[in-house]
């Protein structure tokens, strides 16, 4: 069967380096002893590597000729591959409820989405794995202070550690990106309640990082209508005076609480 041609509309680039295949695929050794499933295997240069795994192992790929070629070459898989959308799949149902690990040679075009999905179904996945646009590691990774440091900073590194594991040339690709790649790995951490209201939580997070150059008093004010708008001190509190990039974690649950005391 004839190889499969990367689709432009789908952010396909295949990974060509076997080696570096394998360091990727061998990420998913330090989570726990558990199911995994691959997104976008494209032509199975990482599922080769995971299937030789003492663990079960599924692959979602929304690509038609991709899952043919699945079929042909990995026939004791053609149960677990799910010819899918893994943004509109119900997690729950993949294996039957248990937790798993994620991996996969994420497109760059879905992979924030793929990494929200994760959050919506944090206490199905307590390991992520895989290889992402290098830029947007660093914003995972990034710590309070940085100019990386933003929204999927905060987001996820509320619920998980997040370790930088190493970069990827964009030479091994076929077709090539026009961006360097990078290896991530993300374990849940230990906690379990934020301590505020995690819907408010992200808006608050998400609305101060659109006007990321403003200080809190400025942005936060989008949050409120006119009709139920702060009286003037709860904006001359010294947070107020800071910017989202100097935040950690533990203040932005404090900030949320406060906004959230104030639309009650």
């Amino acid at each position: 069967m004839k190889q499969v041609r990367p689709k432009k509309n789908l952010g396909q680039h295949f990974l060509t380096d076997l080696n570096i295949a394998k360091r990727i695929a061998d990420t998913v050794d330090a989570c726990r002893d558990l199911p995994v499933l691959e997104v976008g295997p494209g032509m199975g240069v990482m599922t080769q590597f995971l299937v030789e795994k003492p663990r079960p192992l599924k692959v979602v790929e929304i690509d038609r000729e991709s899952v043919a070629y699945l079929n042909a070459h990995f026939p004791s898989l053609r149960e677990n591959i799910l010819g899918e959308d893994f943004l509109r799949m119900d997690l729950n149902k993949v294996f039957n409820g248990q937790p798993f690990v994620l991996t996969g040679n994420y497109p760059y075009d879905i992979s924030s989405q793929i990494f929200f999905k994760m959050l919506d179904n944090k206490d199905l996945i307590p390991c992520c794995t895989g290889m992402i646009q290098h830029e947007v590691a660093l914003r995972m990774a990034s710590q309070p202070g940085s100019k990386a440091y933003g929204i999927l900073s905060v987001l996820i590194q509320a619920w998980y550690h997040v370790d930088y594991l190493f970069m990827v040339d964009e030479h091994v690709f076929n077709p090539p990106p026009k961006v360097k790649s990078a290896v991530i790995r993300m374990t849940r951490n230990d906690v379990t309640d934020l301590g505020c209201n995690e819907v408010l939580f992200r808006r608050v997070v998400k609305t101060v990082f659109n006007q990321r150059r403003k200080m809190l008093r400025v942005s936060l004010r989008q949050l409120f209508g006119r009709e139920n708008m702060p009286e003037a001190a709860f904006f001359e509190q010294e947070m107020m005076t800071m910017r989202p990039e100097q935040l950690s974690i533990g203040q932005f649950v404090e900030l949320t609480n406060r906004v959230e005391s104030q639309l009650a």
